[in-house]
């Protein structure tokens, strides 16, 4: 069989924790013949969904992984990847998007654009991925996808229309109104597989008619000849085919976002929406991908999708399953065959294509070669996660993926010698894994620190190891990411001078160290005159840098400074690069003082969504936590409140929302900024890091 390149759609699904991601993804594998039961996110019957394959998954009902699966729609191959909803894997849902081509973005019938859909709705616009909407849970009570579909363009500012209604809501869900073709689609059989066109209910017709004029005229924008015709002739016998191209130019644009509706769960909708990811969302070739050539400063080179070029593939994702470490794979040029030899472009070691194979979720199936476009896994390849692989001789990178900085560590140290073999091999494997997930020893304490996006994310490791490795730890209390930083400008004149035996050391800087906003540190050489010669600007820089890795008011990182140095001096004998590194740090010492420093901690953006009934409750909770209330929505007897609360007093919060909202709240947190301690918690803080440097000094 020929590969057809724009019969192939690499699409993802994201959404709000809870919106049904999973469930959908199970019934795409259905109706496309991957497999031949259906089982429930949290099944009943001990199977479970075959997307989530880690028993943790089961477990919580979550998805921590993304999976990736290869399914056959008509004539489409469609690579689908199923990504985390939960904040604390954000990183699993960045590096899915950095290689999908299109996305379709799940939405909760009853509650709509949540918190965690405008941070996937964010993440598509930063990778600039098209996307079709599905409003899920229709069969729910309370659900009312119109006002989903209005909710999108005003929270996420998307140009979204129905591309159908519901017939009948709630538990009077029947099936979907097709306002492309006018007919309406019934979902009969066991589980939905039998297709049913009708004609549209004779209530629904003048609110198909309305919703079917204002998606044409939206996107009558995309097509000339089509508005001309909608001028001329009215809204009715329009040729199809001009309206599914004008739907997909305006998706390919990302200036058009076509709303369908329907309930995996209830297995309503699905089969619709596989229509529109093969009709709407681009094929490989449709989109323009560049890589950076690192043999000429970084330029872009487009990347074209000719088998027959050099090859460019992005290792996306690792996972170390029981036949060693499989690396998933994006191919963008040329083509990946067993046996040839690849080029990682970061280590510049060449190895060999072993074992190259498709994934289904948990189970592979062997291949010999795959092309640009697709997405395969590679057996044995030592990299890591967002590495370049290459082929004839060019050294090109794909673009890094963005990678959130840690916010929170936690101290862990295994309970037997046994254990302590097993922990070092996950964390090896983890950090190799997950790039927001760091280790390390702290110095002063001889204990192994492990660092991640939140509390979830730790917690979730921290279990992986007692399961995947039998290694059981114990963890010390939950450690902020506190930073330092200087509120005003400071002057500083040093000199360093050591005269023992033989030659001695002198270097003596001068200038001042200011606030800086943007970044965490710059550095500005404006020495006149050779007053410091030009071969020790970069020992100063070096000291400086040096210098900001502890501050002194409670031992964590300086960030937000600009160093400016104008004046110093030289010995032509005893002036040397160490001599000046001492030199700039016994500068920025002398001048961090004076520069009244501050400590900050890291500011989390909390959404909080229950009945409004417990609204008082929720604030009463924020505002017990030094919480700022951004702004609250109430909506359908559900609340929605959105703060800016410390990270340092979340600790432990999911148990406290529970029980005063009877279980039925949920928040999400991500990192927003640092911000200024006040005074109070800064005293008990630097008071706090006194003692325990009085202590490690006995």
């Amino acid at each position: 069989m020929e590969f057809d390149l724009s019969k192939v759609r690499n699409i993802g699904i994201s959404a709000h924790i809870d919106s049904g991601k999973t469930t959908t993804s199970e019934r795409i594998l259905f109706y496309c013949n991957k497999i031949h039961a259906i089982h429930e996110v949290r099944g009943k019957d001990g199977v479970g969904a075959v997307m989530d394959n880690m028993e943790l998954e089961r477990e919580r009902g979550i998805t921590i992984q993304s999976a990736a699966t290869q399914v056959q729609w008509k004539d489409y191959t469609i690579n689908l990847i199923d990504t985390p909803g939960h904040v604390d894997f954000t990183v699993e849902v960045e590096r899915s998007l950095r290689v999908l081509d299109g996305a379709i973005m799940i939405l909760c019938a009853v509650a709509g654009v949540q918190s965690q859909s405008i941070t996937v709705d964010r993440q598509l616009k930063r990778y600039h991925v098209p996307r079709v909407a599905f409003v899920n849970k229709c069969d729910r009570q309370g659900a009312n996808p119109i006002r989903v579909c209005n909710q999108v363009r005003e929270k996420l500012g998307l140009n979204a229309h129905m591309m159908e209604l519901p017939i009948g809501l709630e538990d009077k869900l029947e099936g979907v109104v097709d306002l492309v073709t006018m007919k309406a689609i019934y979902f009969e059989g066991d589980n939905g597989e039998n297709l049913r066109y009708a004609e549209i209910p004779a209530h629904l017709v003048d609110d198909a008619k309305k919703y079917r004029e204002e998606l044409l005229d939206a996107i009558s924008m995309f097509d000339d000849e089509l508005m001309e015709e909608i001028m001329e002739n009215g809204f009715d016998n329009l040729n199809e085919d001009k309206i599914h191209a004008a739907i997909r130019k305006g998706t390919l644009s990302e200036q058009f976002v076509g709303v369908f509706c329907g309930s995996a769960h209830v297995n309503k909708g699905i089969q619709p929406l596989l229509d529109a990811v093969a009709r709407y969302l681009p094929a490989p070739d449709d989109i323009q991908n560049e890589a950076l050539d690192l043999d000429n400063n970084e330029a872009p080179v487009p990347l074209t999708s000719d088998e027959n070029a050099p090859t460019v593939a992005l290792a996306f994702k690792l996972d170390d399953g029981q036949y060693g470490q499989l690396t998933y794979t994006r191919i963008y040029q040329g083509k990946i065959k067993k046996g040839e030899e690849l080029t990682n472009t970061r280590s510049k070691k060449r190895f060999k294509v072993g074992r190259l194979v498709r994934m289904n979720s948990a189970q592979m199936e062997d291949i010999n070669e795959a092309s640009a476009g697709d997405i395969v896994a590679l057996f044995g390849v030592d990299c890591a996660s967002g590495d370049t692989f290459v082929s004839g001789g060019i050294n090109y990178s794909m673009a890094s993926m963005y990678v959130p900085k840690p916010v929170i560590s936690l101290s862990i140290k295994p309970k037997d010698k046994q254990a302590a073999a097993q922990m070092g091999k996950a964390i090896n494997r983890f950090t190799k894994e997950d790039p927001t997930f760091q280790s390390f020893m702290d110095p002063e304490s001889g204990e192994t620190i492990i660092k991640g996006m939140g509390e979830l994310h730790l917690a979730v490791y921290v279990e992986r190891m007692k399961r995947e490795y039998k290694c059981e730890v114990e963890t010390g209390a939950p450690q902020v990411a506190y930073r330092e930083s200087i509120t005003q400008r400071a002057e500083f004149n040093y000199t360093h001078k050591k005269q023992t035996g033989g030659s001695g050391q002198y270097g003596r800087v001068a200038g001042f160290i200011e606030p800086l906003a943007e970044k965490d540190y710059e550095f500005v050489d404006m020495i006149k005159g050779g007053a410091i010669p030009n071969e020790y600007i970069p020992s100063c820089d070096k000291g400086f840098r040096k210098a900001i890795e502890k501050g002194s008011l409670i031992g964590f990182p300086i960030v937000g400074v600009k160093v400016t140095i104008n004046d110093g001096q030289y010995h032509p004998v005893d002036s040397n690069d160490n001599a000046f590194q001492i030199a700039a740090i016994g500068a920025f010492r002398e001048a961090y003082e004076k520069a009244k420093p501050a400590i900050l901690e890291p500011i989390m953006k909390v959404s909080i969504e229950g009945p409004t009934e417990f609204q008082g409750n929720m604030f009463g909770l924020i505002n017990q936590r030094r919480g700022v209330i951004v702004d609250s929505t109430d909506e359908n007897n559900m609340s929605v409140v959105n703060a800016e609360v410390p990270l340092s007093e979340m600790f432990g919060f999911s148990t406290i929302l529970r029980s005063s909202t009877q279980g039925k709240a949920e928040f999400s947190m991500e990192f927003l900024k640092y911000g200024k301690v006040p005074n109070n918690v800064a005293e008990e803080l630097q008071a706090k890091y006194k003692a325990e440097k009085a202590a490690g000094n006995k």
